[in-house]
Order: C-alpha cells, then structure tokens, then sequence
C-alpha cells in the first residue's frame, strides 16, 4: 500500500511540474499570442482606468496578448470628427457617443463583430444599446453605457412629493409658488420628443449596411400626434415655463429642471437635502393619462479596420470585449458613475442605488433608444413646439404637424446637389438656428456666402446638406460656434481644405 501511495504523489509531482509549462505552450500556441503597439481613445476622465484595464487584460488573457498602449484623453462628442479626418491615422480602439454612428459606419471606421462576439454582446447588455450600435442586420460597436437619458430633478422644499406624477398639478405648484419649470421643449428635439413618445408616436430611422439612410417611419403627424402637442401647450402656455437642461437655472429661481446624470453633483450642490430625483411625469388629454417618454443613449466602442491584418484585428476585438464587458462597466460605474450598458451590471444593488441611475433606470421603461438619427432631423424637429405655442386652437396645432411632416417629406426628396450643398447657419440675420444661407463654390474647396449683415455678438457656423451630420465651427469639425466680433456686412468665407471660417468685408 505504501509503495501504491508513493507512486501516485510522484505521478501528482510530476503532473504539477508540467502544469505551468503546458498553460504556457497554450498561450504560446494561439494564433493571436504576441506584442500590439496599439492606440486607444477614451473621455478625459476614463483614461487612468483604461490604462489599467488594459494591463489587467494583458495579465489575465488566456491567448497570450500583451498590448502596449498609448491612450489618449479625446472626447466621445468629437472622436469621430478626428476618425474621419483621416481614418488610417486614427486611434486602434476608441469610444463614440451613439450620435456618431452612421457616419462612422458610412465612412468604413469601424470593424464589425464577429459571430460568436455579437452573440455574446446581445446576450449580455440592454437591447437599446445594441440597437444603437447596429446597422441593417450588422453589429458594428460595443456596448460601454446607458446612461444618457433624461429625469426630473426637483426642489423638495416647493415640490410636494404627492405631485410628482402630475405634470398638471407640478406645472400649478410651480406657478404658485413663482418658479420656473425648465424643461427644454422649446430648443431641443431631444426633449420635444418625450410628448410623442408617451402617446405612442414612432420616428424610427432605417439605414442599410453601409449606413446610409433609407426610410423613416415616422408617425408625429397622427391621431396620437395631436395629444402629445395638447400636453406639450399646457407646459410651454405656462409663464414659468422655461427652455432649459441646466443645472443651474435651480440656483436661478427653478423648482424643476428635467436633465440628466450629468447634472447630479451640480444639482445636488445647489439643492442638497432638498434635492428630489425621479422619473418624468404623466399629463392628461381627454380623460386619458399619458407618461412622459424620453430618448436614451450610450457610449460605444468602436474597433478600427487594420486591413491586411487581420491577427491584430482578432486581438483588437478580444480587447474590446473584455473593456466592453461586466467587470470593466462595473469599474467604470464604481470610479466614474458611468450608467453600465451591461444587463447584470445594471441589476447589481450598487447602480440601483444611485439615486440618478435608478430615477433614468426607471424613465427607461418609458423611452426609446437614440438610434440612428439623420442629421436634418434635429432642426426640422425643434421647431414644433414653436408653432405649438403659437397655435391658439386645435386647427393650429394640427398645422404644426403638418409643416413637421412637410419638412420629413421633402428631406428625402433632396437631390445629390442639395445633399452636398454648403451654407451658413446660426442666430444671424434675424434667424434662430433654423435658416440655411447657402454658399457657393468659388474655386475648388472654397465656399463663400452671399453678403450678410451680422451683429457684434451673433453665433453661427456651417454645415453641409442642411444637416449636423457635418459642420464646421472656429476650430474645425464639429468645433465651437463662430462669434461675430464686430457689427457689419460681411461674407462667410469657408474653406474645406483647412477647415477654417473668415468674415470678408462685403
């Protein structure tokens, strides 16, 4: 028996010897296993954690990758306006804000899932998420967040918390005790489109798999239209009413701002104990009540194509992967706040806890995923709550939708020409962010205006096909506003090969 026992600890002694040079022959011997020189996109705030992600990953992969990598602070709002520049010279890996998707996807900047990796991602995060990251019937992203969605903050010291289902009764609280209701309805698609939404209205883009737009099912001018722009007036006839997202405007004398996550710390320094945080309100029409919708959004990971290389591509998505997945959204949460996209992270006790997650948790169920937008939309859409609150009976507010319809139709009737056409926009010549001046070429690349008399003070910038998809502002794409420096008439000058905008003297 003994000499039985001695042989089977030698066997084991000699089966744990092997043991760490056979995991190494593994790693050794998969396809992927080797050094990358890779770069990495990532918001400001993400960075330091990115960086040791990716060390965490480097130690724990089962392939045998190490990524030795540069990451950069470059935002999730203008990624793409830098990948599109010049794509070959773009980041390896880099993070978008669902907005930028299209264009991303149109301009070949992103390298689609394979199988097995999408199955994984649709099985593991929000469906609105994944939705936002698709086109036609391709994955062409990875989840990150699903956080950019909007609630009500309110002052709980004017607010009672009895009325803050009613839009009715928080509209009377607030005129009663001389505060603003700011809820931004009168300068944002965005927000515009919460009333439609609640009364079940649909503005769904459809894109082909190269990203272009197609078709849009788009029901505003409808039946269920008609309610949501009567509960939209009894909001924008109110005088204390006011077109606001800012956190600020409750140290300015407001008892309601609907905005986002964003705005809690702001919100929460302002109002301290008497900050209250939930979902948006119902409004009434006829007898019926209707909860107030709202968009959600994400952030996204985008992989680069590397061409002829596809090992290092395999890698890339390997890495995305595991930055895409529970642990890292959960890290993300813990150091950032970030809202994880990830279905378990969003189930864990730590992010229902979160008073402005759980409130946009709880708005969720009552909004639709920012897809894929065309660019033209937000302007046509912005203006509806304008002509609502100049309609003084039903036939108008009916007219209102019917110049929203009006305006969808014809975005689909545009020639190549019209598409491609340049022109200046802005809060210029009379106009509120809703007028095209169109810009002619005068030599190849440089586009001028016709002469426009501008006011010290006024913004604008240019864009192209009357749409945000592409523009241009005092520091190139998708930059700042232009500020006109001194009352005069002038022409706009834009050249497209530096991406600079000058006034000429007319």
């Amino acid at each position: 028996m003994k000499k039985v026992l001695a042989t089977l600890l030698s066997l084991l002694m000699v089966l744990t010897l092997v043991a760490v040079p056979w995991q190494a022959s593994a790693q050794a011997s998969s396809a992927l296993a080797g050094e990358y020189d890779i770069t990495v996109w990532v918001g400001e705030s993400a960075v330091d954690l990115t960086k040791k992600q990716i060390e965490d990953f480097n130690n724990t992969n089962e392939f045998g990758i190490k990524f030795n990598a540069e990451v950069h602070p470059v935002s999730e709002a203008t990624s793409a306006d830098q990948m599109l520049v010049d794509i070959n010279a773009g980041a390896d890996l880099y993070c978008f804000a669902q907005d930028q998707f299209a264009r991303l996807v149109q301009a070949g900047a992103l390298n689609p899932l394979g199988v097995k990796a999408a199955e994984a991602v649709i099985e593991a995060n929000d469906p609105g998420v994944v939705a936002a990251a698709t086109s036609g019937e391709t994955l062409y992203a990875y989840p990150m967040t699903s956080d950019n969605g909007y609630f009500m903050y309110y002052d709980k010291s004017v607010i009672p918390e009895e009325d803050v289902d009613s839009l009715e009764k928080l509209i009377a609280d607030c005129e009663a005790a001389d505060k603003f209701f700011a809820f931004e309805a009168q300068s944002s698609a965005w927000y515009i489109a919460s009333w439609f939404f609640a009364t079940g209205c649909k503005s769904e883009w459809v894109t082909d798999d190269d990203g272009q737009f197609i078709s849009v099912n788009d029901t505003f001018n409808s039946p269920e239209g008609l309610i949501a722009v009567k509960g939209m007036k009894k909001l924008l006839d109110s005088p204390k009413h006011l077109s606001s997202s800012s956190a600020d405007e409750f140290a300015n004398g407001a008892a309601i701002v609907v905005t986002g996550t964003w705005s809690f710390e702001a919100v929460k320094d302002i109002l301290g104990d008497n900050m209250g945080v939930t979902d948006l309100p119902s409004f009434e029409v006829d007898g019926k009540e209707y909860h107030l919708g709202s968009f959600n959004g994400c952030k996204l990971m985008g992989v680069k194509p590397q061409g002829e290389d596809t090992v290092k591509q395999a890698a890339l998505h390997k890495l995305a992967q595991y930055l895409t997945g529970e642990q890292c959204q959960m890290e993300r949460f813990e150091a950032l706040a970030w809202g994880p996209a990830n279905l378990n992270a969003q189930a864990s006790p730590a992010v229902q806890e979160n008073p402005g997650l759980a409130a946009l948790l709880l708005q969720n169920q009552y909004s639709r995923p920012q897809g894929q937008i065309h660019g033209s939309w937000w302007d046509i859409a912005k203006v509806i709550a304008d002509d609502v609150k100049a309609a003084t009976d039903e036939a108008g507010l009916q007219a209102a939708l019917d110049n929203y319809y009006n305006k969808m139709a014809s975005l689909f009737e545009m020639t190549e020409e019209e598409k491609n056409a340049w022109g200046v926009i802005g809060a210029i010549c009379g106009t509120n962010w809703d007028t095209d001046f169109p810009m002619t070429e005068v030599e190849p690349g440089i586009f001028k205006s016709e002469p426009l008399e501008l006011n010290a003070g006024e913004e604008f910038k240019v864009r192209q096909g009357a749409s945000w998809d592409v523009n241009y502002g005092s520091d190139g794409p998708n930059g700042a506003n232009v500020v006109v420096a001194e009352t005069g008439t002038f022409v706009v000058v834009f050249d497209l090969n530096a991406g600079t905008i000058t006034l000429e003297a007319a």
